[in-house]
C-alpha cells in the first residue's frame, strides 16, 4: 500500500514537474511560409543550380533553435560549417532571413556576413568576430550588423533560413546598406548555395 502511495504521488510530482515544458512547446510552422518566394536563395540561385551541404553543430535540419542562440537568451552565434563549394570559389557569402514573419513586404532578415575566404568553411560556435578579411554585412537594423538571433513571437514556430553562398568574387561590403542592394552584389555571381533551416519559438515566461 505504502509503495503504492509512493508511485502515486511519484506521477503527479513528475506531471507538474514537466507540465511547464509541455506547455512552453509552440505548435509546428504552418504548411506555407508567407516569405518562401523572396528567401535570397530563390532570388539569387546557383549557376546550374550547384548545392552546397550546410550543417551546424546547434541543431539538425529542421530541428528546433537552442534559446542560446536567441534573443531571448544569449543570442550566441550557433556555429556553421559547409561543403561543396566549386573550385572557382573566391568568397563565400551568408544570409540568415525568417520567412514565416514579414516586415514591409519581406521576409525578416536578421543577419549575414561577407567576404568569407575561400578556404574558410566552418564558423565557430560563439564567434564573437568575423574571419580575417570577411565583414559583416547587413540587417533590418542597418549595415554591418553583428549576428542577430530569433526572437520569436507567441504562437506557431517559424523557420530560421541560415543560407550560404559561394561566389565567384568578392563583394564590396561598405555598398551594402540593405538586403537588396546585398542580393543586387550577388546576382550572377552565385557559383553554388545551401541552406540549414531551424525552429525557433516563443521563450516561456
Amino acid at each position: 500500500m505504502k509503495v503504492h502511495r509512493f508511485l502515486s504521488i511519484s506521477a503527479v510530482l513528475l506531471s507538474v514537474t514537466f507540465a511547464p515544458a509541455l506547455i512552453a512547446q509552440s505548435p509546428p510552422p504552418p504548411a506555407v511560409e508567407p516569405g518562401a518566394a523572396q528567401l535570397a536563395l530563390v532570388t539569387v540561385p546557383a549557376k546550374g543550380g550547384a548545392k552546397l551541404t550546410v550543417t551546424t553543430p546547434a541543431f539538425a535540419q529542421m530541428g528546433d533553435i537552442p534559446f542560446e542562440n536567441t534573443q531571448y537568451k544569449g543570442n550566441v552565434f550557433p556555429g556553421l560549417a559547409w561543403t561543396g563549394a566549386p573550385k572557382a570559389t573566391k568568397s563565400f557569402v551568408i544570409i540568415m532571413q525568417d520567412a514565416d514573419a514579414m516586415r514591409n513586404g519581406a521576409p525578416i532578415f536578421h543577419w549575414s556576413m561577407v567576404n568569407i575566404p575561400a578556404n574558410v568553411m566552418k564558423l565557430d560556435a560563439g564567434m564573437a568576430a568575423p574571419p580575417a578579411g570577411a565583414a559583416y554585412g547587413p540587417n533590418i537594423r542597418g549595415a554591418t550588423q553583428p549576428y542577430m538571433g530569433p526572437r520569436t513571437p507567441a504562437g506557431p514556430k517559424h523557420r530560421y533560413h541560415l543560407q550560404v553562398f559561394a561566389l565567384d568574387t568578392q563583394v564590396d561590403a561598405g555598398a551594402l546598406p540593405t538586403f537588396e542592394a546585398l542580393t543586387a552584389a550577388l546576382k550572377d555571381h552565385v557559383l553554388a548555395s545551401g541552406e540549414v533551416i531551424g525552429l525557433g519559438q516563443a521563450m516561456a515566461p
